[in-house]
């Protein structure tokens, strides 16, 4: 145990090295560095003091590579940028002198990636940081991180967001940007702010020209590839970027909520062939769109696209939501506001091709037409009604 005399005297002994830049020059090196630490944590009242302060701990760390770099992350999106690291750990370019992960829980993408290649992994909140990171990275985490927490780094909290900031704040940048049409977007790093998402300032930004028709799936894994290059660059170079930062604008801002099943239900009557082809290529790998028929809800996958009906009576314009099964392409065609869409497959209590749903339901009836909630709740509102 260090005696209250000797503690002072540690104190004081750090103190004189902070306050004269001259005498810190042995402790640049990284054993000087260590030195500096074991002094610090030697001393509670400074150890508490240092845990507050970023611009103190600036004091004892690099100010170039190699970083020791705490890595907070979830899925697939994010482990791109976790392999860049990890490569570039063991690779000569000296960029990291040691790297940790924070992840949620154990059946994520972050988790099993670190496991394999014998990462130290943390639960979240990490303990135990205090003076031992530079700067942390966070991808695709989903949790905010306090001040509190931000200021036991040097160099802050690096994101890596697939967007160009300020367009496509939130969790699902990727999504909204086909959602929505967008023909460029791209990849940003920027500092965390605390408490907030997707606000900081960026260090650094590329460019990215969407592909036609691509899907989010498709997007997302081009992005998360050229997030990862982009990591490596701004580390390369992490305190010239932060000096010259570029602080975001509220002009452009747009917010990027998660998607839901909400989203997934079609109307007819409103969606162009456009609309619900971006719709499709944005949520449809993950939800199923969703549509009504009689008092059953439809969903409907593998979409083909903008389709083409010869009507039998031309000048009879069909409602939208009329279906019309196409036997030579074994697809059914729905009329929307500006056209027929086409989809390959529907799922009741099961999954059927378009001429099993024909075969064995639609042809039975009379009724060929799907319909949006929003109609089903007015017209089961209006049956309500006339009923009491």
């Amino acid at each position: 145990m260090w005696t209250n005399k000797k503690a002072t005297g540690v104190s004081l002994r750090v103190l004189e090295l902070l306050q004269h830049p001259g005498s810190l020059t042995g402790c640049r090196t990284r054993g000087g560095r260590r030195y500096l630490r074991t002094l610090i944590s030697s001393s509670r009242p400074l150890w508490r003091l240092m845990s507050y302060s970023r611009p103190l701990w600036r004091l004892l760390s690099s100010s170039s590579p190699p970083w020791r770099l705490l890595f907070f992350g979830s899925d697939q999106f994010a482990v791109e940028s976790l392999k860049a690291l990890t490569s570039s750990r063991h690779s000569s370019d000296g960029l990291l002198e040691s790297l940790e992960v924070v992840t949620l829980s154990d059946n994520l993408p972050v988790k099993k990636f670190a496991l394999q290649n014998n990462l130290p992994v943390h639960s979240w909140p990490p303990e135990d940081v205090n003076g031992r990171f530079d700067v942390g990275v966070v991808v695709s985490f989903g949790c905010l991180l306090p001040a509190r927490l931000i200021n036991k780094f040097p160099y802050g909290i690096l994101n890596v967001h697939p967007s160009l900031l300020p367009r496509w704040r939130g969790p699902a940048p990727v999504f909204h940007t086909i959602l929505h049409g967008d023909t460029v977007t791209g990849v940003s790093i920027m500092q965390i702010r605390p408490d907030r998402f997707d606000v900081g300032p960026i260090l650094n930004q590329e460019v990215h020209q969407v592909p036609e028709n691509c899907t989010a799936d498709e997007l997302g894994s081009v992005l998360a590839a050229k997030g990862a290059r982009l990591l490596i660059d701004t580390l390369k170079t992490l305190s010239e970027r932060i000096e010259n930062q570029t602080e975001q604008g509220q002009m452009g801002a747009t917010f990027a909520p998660k998607i839901s099943t909400s989203m997934s239900w079609l109307v007819w009557e409103e969606q162009t062939c456009d609309q619900i082809s971006r719709l499709y290529r944005a949520i449809g790998s993950r939800i199923p769109l969703r549509t009504i028929w009689g008092d059953r809800t439809v969903k409907l996958s593998q979409f083909v696209g903008k389709c083409h009906i010869s009507l039998s009576d031309e000048r009879r314009k069909p409602v939208p939501g009329s279906v019309s099964f196409l036997m030579e392409s074994n697809t059914l065609a729905v009329c929307c506001k500006d056209g027929w869409v086409g989809f390959k497959e529907v799922i009741l209590k099961k999954k059927l091709t378009a001429m099993d749903f024909y075969n064995g339901y639609l042809h039975q009836t009379n009724n060929r037409v799907f319909i949006s909630r929003k109609k089903a709740s007015v017209a089961r509102q209006i049956s309500e009604n006339s009923s009491l």
